[in-house]
């Protein structure tokens, strides 16, 4: 599992692509008002595979449920973010549910590359790349990369994004 700093911090990712998504969506409501509360929802989901384990009527704080198991199913959360995506238009909730579902998708793919893995359809799987805790900072960074990109394509057309590749096309080593 990546630390709850990534976590959190992908969850912030998580955040800025849902309200970006919400706003393409024409979902925004007055104000963007609506946008942002995807974006606070998206920073929650981002941690609730893991506090949703947890027993908050006892006193101990224990988990309920194994860790692992039913908040971190990968057909759940895709299922959620796909329902709301879908109902964006027309339902005020959906955007604050796709914000929620986001997190939670961040979370599952920030968790994915540890040996533990994430139970996407029956079985867990992994992609076995480092153990818990450790290379956040990729983790963190693709979030970062990823949600950057998504909101140049919606807010500016992808201006950021064809101007950093002329960039990189335009260095010597790709010459």
């Amino acid at each position: 599992m990546a630390s709850n700093k990534a976590h959190h911090a992908t969850g912030w990712a998580a955040g800025v692509i849902a309200a970006a998504l919400v706003a393409h969506a024409g979902a925004g409501g007055p104000y963007q008002i609506v946008s942002f509360l995807s974006f606070v929802a998206g920073v929650l989901g981002g941690t609730a595979p893991d506090w949703l384990e947890l027993a908050w009527w006892s006193r101990r704080r224990r988990l309920w449920i194994t860790h692992r198991t039913w908040t971190h199913w990968g057909i759940a959360w895709l299922g959620l973010l796909a329902y709301a995506y879908l109902a964006l238009p027309s339902q005020f909730w959906a955007a604050p549910l796709f914000g929620f579902a986001c997190g939670g998708v961040m979370h599952l793919l920030a968790d994915w590359p540890n040996p533990l893995g994430v139970p996407w359809i029956a079985g867990r799987h992994s992609l076995k790349l480092w153990k818990s805790g450790r290379c956040d900072l990729i983790v963190v960074t693709a979030a970062w990369l990823t949600a950057g990109l998504v909101a140049d394509h919606v807010f500016f057309q992808n201006v950021h994004a064809h101007k950093a590749l002329a960039f990189v096309r335009a260095l010597p080593a790709c010459s």
